[in-house]
């Protein structure tokens, strides 16, 4: 099984830059979107042979994110248990045979770290939900995290210290997690590979230079890592400031 992570950075943007031919190409069973910047009924979107479900915020032209799967789920919800933090279109959990996916757009927390608090919030709720999901069957949490673990996945870990994305209290929300009875897919096959990114900075070239950070992820449950067969990031596709990466199942 294959599934795709993207975030788009405006959907109806990325449709302009290649989408169809990308998707097309990529040819993942489930296909999971974030920062789709969309409201209901601004987009027709045909994907023969997809079922397509959406969270959008209720912010115009924020957030949002999206799930189009071959497979059909036995179930879809939408958000975290705790109503905070679902204004803002960010949580989608399918429900399959053998696994729940939820597709998360994490919060950023923004210059000098002013939504850093709410953020830690909505991780707290995410790693209890997961842990309550984790107990029925196992779990893959998919998207883009907003937070590069460990210094190795962004290429300027000292000049980036205590800024977002790379705070120490973003890091050790991301430990948490992964001690909660979760696998970094990426780096359970790759462990010392690095300049491996998959967001750069529209300004300075950093996309040219890989000037890069591995910021968007496939989380999986510990008991899900030996059907880990590839983990993957798509730095050949563009469109977004993000490219999209893969994970394979067995």
């Amino acid at each position: 099984m294959k599934l795709i992570s993207w975030n788009v950075n405006g959907l109806r943007a990325v449709l302009g830059k290649n989408f169809r031919e990308d998707f097309a190409a990529l040819d993942a069973d489930v296909f999971c979107l974030q920062e789709t910047k969309l409201q209901e009924g601004q987009l027709e979107l045909d994907l023969p042979g997809y079922g397509k479900y959406w969270n959008y915020a209720e912010k115009k032209g924020y957030s949002g994110t999206a799930v189009f799967t071959k497979v059909p789920p036995l179930s879809v919800t939408y958000g975290l248990p705790d109503e905070e933090h679902n204004h803002e279109g960010r949580v989608i959990t399918c429900e399959f045979e053998d696994f729940f996916l939820i597709c998360c757009y994490t919060p950023n927390s923004q210059d000098g770290l002013k939504r850093l608090d709410y953020r830690c919030r909505f991780e707290d709720t995410l790693r209890e939900y997961m842990v309550s999901l984790n107990a029925k069957k196992p779990v893959i949490l998919c998207g883009d995290l907003n937070v590069a673990h460990e210094e190795i996945d962004l290429k300027n870990p000292q000049s980036n210290h205590e800024n977002a994305g790379f705070s120490d209290a973003e890091r050790g929300k991301m430990t948490e997690l992964l001690a909660a009875g979760f696998v970094d897919s990426f780096r359970f096959l790759h462990p010392d590979l690095a300049g491996a990114y998959s967001w750069w900075s529209y300004r300075m070239k950093a996309r040219e230079r890989n000037a890069g950070w591995r910021i968007d992820y496939f989380i999986v449950s510990e008991s899900m890592k030996d059907r880990i067969a590839s983990a993957a990031i798509h730095t050949e596709i563009y469109g977004s400031d993000h490219c999209p990466v893969e994970l394979v199942l067995e």
